[in-house]
């Protein structure tokens, strides 16, 4: 996943290199590199809400604000900060989760299920706003242009080429991010010297002045927030690129947006009623024969922006699933590289909630009130679980109070802010973001609820039956392997669902059975097995240990399994037929699915109901179990099993001594 081929050379991304920090700028920054495209815009249209201090100090504070937001937000904590808290080279608020989960503090998973929801639903957010805001830059040749129109035509071909990867694309990504930069910086710089006091916002007073002096400074903070918002996407990116590669290219990056944001507000100073016809400071500092040109480069870093927000979702739904977050769904690899996996239900539904978002914004100005909400959530729930993993790095105790007061207070004034625009669109997103967490939660309850109920038996209490059933030829072989998927955690048991599948339901005898096991793992590369043999030449238990990257398709991996076996003597390598021996044929195999059915809902609480109803929902959003296991329905049995054999009747029934049927 970190690691490139490009003329017959081997690049690892994640040591600092040239490569590394010009991939990083194509991958990393498109979200918070897009940003210049509306927050200026936002930023004085917030000033229409009350503001009543002078233009030239509104501009100037505004700009204190955004210089000092992307440093203490943007370099202290995360470029600097969460950047050291990686998974084994991984990033993220799940791979910060797995860092912490063993703390005990098991409320920890809910925080972590707040953060990824609402990050998923800034991801819906951020393709449209930025895609509609660059192609709005056309209304300077025609007011008529048909924004949206172009912008769901955009956005239907983004989603549609992820089906077939992005490898061949993707190394065009770098240039045109470096390119899109040092045009940021370039018409910046040009304006600065026509007002060389903008430079005054260097001096965190004028932040100060603004918030403390401003009537509307809280509509205003929601606006400065705006040029932040992609911080949490970069560390989410850390494991494309490793942290020095994308500090290095911080450093550039940070410089080109400032220079950037001073020219646009040196602009403003002599153009502001421009804004209210129509013209987006973004594009007014550029020069009339600029801005056709400007609107294709907008374009292009709007399409890679919304492409890092769309496989950055499919990275988080996969770790959602190895950590029991999200039901498992068919992942495919089209580019054959690891980093690059494609969810087809999650790109389609991540499509048809940005349609949603431009028919009924219609505006990217009416966007912005929507975007924001979300992603304050998620940086919060990031502060908390960035203060428990610097507390298990044995910091200095002030230290870790210092940075969980400063980012609380930040963080939450943010978020108060971003609250205001509730219900002028960021209802939407809340609601979106709301619903996943609910699927999270009742997912993660739900197994938990299903393993509390499931029954466990130890293994060799059954190993003389299934010795005994598999010599007894009374019984119908059932087929050569015979393989079943295990979560039992100890290695001596077995879900009693198995043996009743095996022993009671339809007796099944085979010459050899497999109980395969998932053993997750904190490496999010681990791709090991291993092999405990219960019964000699009989039964084996399977243990596959698999990192969060790993994608769970057993089917293959058994087969690796199972050809290691034969090559090792331990199964035969060919078919038990002899007709089909004599031919060399292999032996055949079946997986049997076992679906629970619940029997005694006297058992559960209401809110346990709830829980499964919810969680049963939930499990049509995910995949069939062979698909996401990568196994091909046509050796697959899938069986209903009681969940527990447990009953507790309140009255037992009687047997009746006498009865007369009566005509």
């Amino acid at each position: 996943m970190a690691e490139v081929t490009e003329g017959g050379h081997h690049f690892d991304l994640k040591k600092l290199s040239f490569v590394g920090v010009l991939v990083s700028l194509g991958i990393v920054f498109g979200d918070i590199g897009t940003s210049p495209l509306y927050v200026m815009k936002a930023i004085v249209n917030a000033r229409n809400q009350g503001a009543t201090m002078p233009f030239d100090e509104y501009i100037e504070g505004a700009l204190s604000c955004i210089i000092w937001t992307l440093t203490l937000q943007t370099t202290v904590k995360y470029v600097i900060i969460a950047l050291k808290a990686d998974n084994r080279g991984e990033g993220g608020i799940l791979a910060l989760y797995s860092l912490v989960k063993r703390l005990k503090k098991k409320w920890l998973y809910v925080v972590a299920i707040i953060g990824a929801s609402t990050l998923v639903a800034d991801s819906v957010i951020t393709p449209s706003l930025t895609v509609m805001s660059a192609i709005e830059g056309l209304k300077i040749y025609n007011p008529d242009t048909p924004v949206v129109v172009i912008t769901l035509f955009i956005l239907f071909i983004v989603f549609v080429v992820q089906q077939f990867g992005t490898a061949s694309i993707g190394k065009f990504f770098g240039p045109i991010m470096v390119t899109w930069f040092l045009v940021l910086g370039g018409f910046g710089a040009m304006h600065i010297f026509d007002h060389i006091e903008i430079l005054k916002s260097f001096n965190p007073v004028y932040a100060y002045n603004l918030i403390t002096h401003s009537p509307s400074a809280i509509v205003i903070m929601g606006a400065v927030f705006l040029c932040t918002t992609g911080a949490e996407a970069l560390y989410s990116d850390l494991g494309h690129c490793g942290a020095k590669n994308i500090q290095i290219s911080w450093v550039f990056v940070k410089l080109m947006l400032i220079l950037n944001y001073l020219g646009q507000g040196a602009w403003l100073l002599d153009n502001y009623q421009k804004v209210f016809t129509g013209i987006n400071p973004f594009f007014g500092i550029m020069p009339e024969w600029a801005v056709l040109p400007g609107v294709v480069l907008a374009t292009a870093a709007a399409i890679i922006a919304s492409q890092a927000v769309i496989t950055g979702s499919f990275t988080m739904f996969s770790e959602a699933m190895s950590i029991s977050f999200w039901p498992n769904q068919h992942i495919e690899y089209p580019s054959g590289i690891k980093g690059q996996m494609y969810i087809p239900r999650i790109n389609w539904g991540l499509m048809f909630f940005c349609f949603i978002v431009v028919i009924f914004f219609q505006k990217s100005e009416r966007m912005e009130a929507a975007y924001g909400l979300t992603i304050t959530i998620t940086m919060l729930m990031t502060t908390i679980l960035l203060t428990y993993w610097l507390s298990r790095s044995r910091l200095n105790k002030i230290f870790i109070a210092g940075f969980l007061i400063v980012y609380l207070a930040l963080e939450s004034g943010f978020f108060y802010a971003n609250v205001l625009k509730f219900m002028d669109g960021g209802w939407l997103t809340m609601v979106l973001g709301g619903f996943i967490a609910v699927c999270m939660y009742a997912w993660y309850n739900g197994r938990l609820l299903k393993a509390n109920f499931t029954n466990y038996v130890k293994i060799d209490k059954y190993v003389s039956i299934i010795k005994d059933m598999k010599l007894d030829e009374t019984i119908p072989k059932y087929c050569t392997n015979l393989a079943y998927l295990s979560r039992a955690k100890r290695y001596d048991e077995i879900e009693s669902k198995i043996i009743y599948s095996i022993i009671k339901k339809q007796p099944k005898r085979a010459d050899h059975y497999f109980i395969l096991s998932i053993v997750n793992q904190e490496d999010p590369y681990t791709f090991k097995y291993s092999i405990d043999e219960i019964l000699p030449g009989t039964v084996y238990k399977i243990n596959f240990l698999l990192g969060f990257k790993v994608d769970r398709r057993i089917n293959d991996y058994f087969n690796m399994v199972l050809n290691d076996m034969m090559a090792e003597g331990t199964i035969p390598s060919r078919s038990s037929h002899p007709s089909l021996r004599a031919h060399n044929i292999p032996p055949d195999l079946k997986y049997v699915i076992i679906d629970n059915t619940y029997i005694n809902d006297i058992l559960l609480t209401v809110k346990q109901k709830i829980t499964l109803n919810i969680y049963n929902f939930v499990k049509y959003i995910g995949s069939d179990d062979f698909k996401s296991w990568g196994v091909t329905s046509h050796n697959v049995v899938v069986e209903s099993a009681p969940l527990t054999e447990e009953t507790i009747p309140k009255k037992r029934i009687q047997q009746s001594e006498f009865f007369r049927c009566k005509s």
